[in-house]
C-alpha cells in the first residue's frame, strides 16, 4: 500500500480532480453545447438565477474576462434571456438580470446538471453515493485546511463568489457566525 500523500497519490488525486473540474465547470469552455446553448452561457444563466449581479461581479463568480462576459451576455440579450439595467445604487454601473425566458432557462439547466449528476451516484456501487459523498466532504475539508496552511484567507478569497453548495463551505460559513 502506498503512504498517504505519496508523490504517486499526489499525482492521482490532481489528475481526478482537474478531470472533475474540467467536467463541471461550466464557464470553462464556450464552444460545447449543453441544454441549446454554450456552456459559458448556461453558466451565466446559472449564476444570475437567484439575483441579478453587477457585471463586474458576474465577471468574478463566472472566473471570466470583460470582453468574454460582453460577448456572453451580448447572445443571451438576443435570445431574450438576460437584460442590462442600471444599477439602483450607482447610476454608471450596470447590472445583469435574467428575464422570465431566462428564469425558464436556467431551471431547464439546473433540471439537465442535477439529472447528470442524479445518473454518476446511480453508477457508484448499490449503497456507497452517502459514503462517497461523505469522503469528497472530507476532502473538501482537506483542501480547505491546505489552503489555509500555505496561504491564510485565499480558500475565502477564492470562494467569495461563488455558491456556497458544500456541506464544507456551509459548516466553515457556521462556524463564522
Amino acid at each position: 500500500m502506498t503512504d498517504p500523500g505519496s508523490n504517486d497519490q499526489a499525482r492521482r488525486l490532481r489528475e481526478s480532480i482537474r478531470t472533475l473540474v474540467r467536467r463541471f465547470s461550466l464557464a470553462e469552455r464556450a464552444d460545447i453545447n449543453c441544454c441549446g446553448m454554450t456552456v459559458a452561457q448556461a453558466a451565466t444563466l446559472e449564476a444570475l438565477a437567484d439575483c441579478d449581479l453587477r457585471l463586474g461581479d458576474l465577471g468574478k463568480r463566472l472566473g471570466i474576462t470583460a470582453s468574454t462576459l460582453t460577448r456572453n451576455l451580448g447572445r443571451l440579450e438576443e435570445r431574450g434571456l438576460v437584460e442590462r439595467v442600471a444599477d439602483p445604487v450607482d447610476g454608471r454601473a450596470q447590472r445583469a438580470a435574467l428575464t422570465a425566458a431566462g428564469r425558464d432557462a436556467a431551471a431547464q439547466v439546473l433540471r439537465s446538471e442535477e439529472a447528470f449528476t442524479r445518473s454518476i451516484l446511480e453508477r457508484l456501487p448499490p449503497g456507497s453515493a452517502e459514503q462517497s459523498l461523505e469522503v469528497f466532504d472530507q476532502l473538501l475539508a482537506a483542501v480547505r485546511s491546505a489552503t489555509e496552511s500555505c496561504c491564510p484567507g485565499a480558500y475565502d478569497h477564492l470562494m467569495r463568489y461563488q455558491k456556497p453548495e458544500s456541506r464544507i463551505d456551509q459548516d466553515e460559513a457556521g462556524k463564522e457566525n
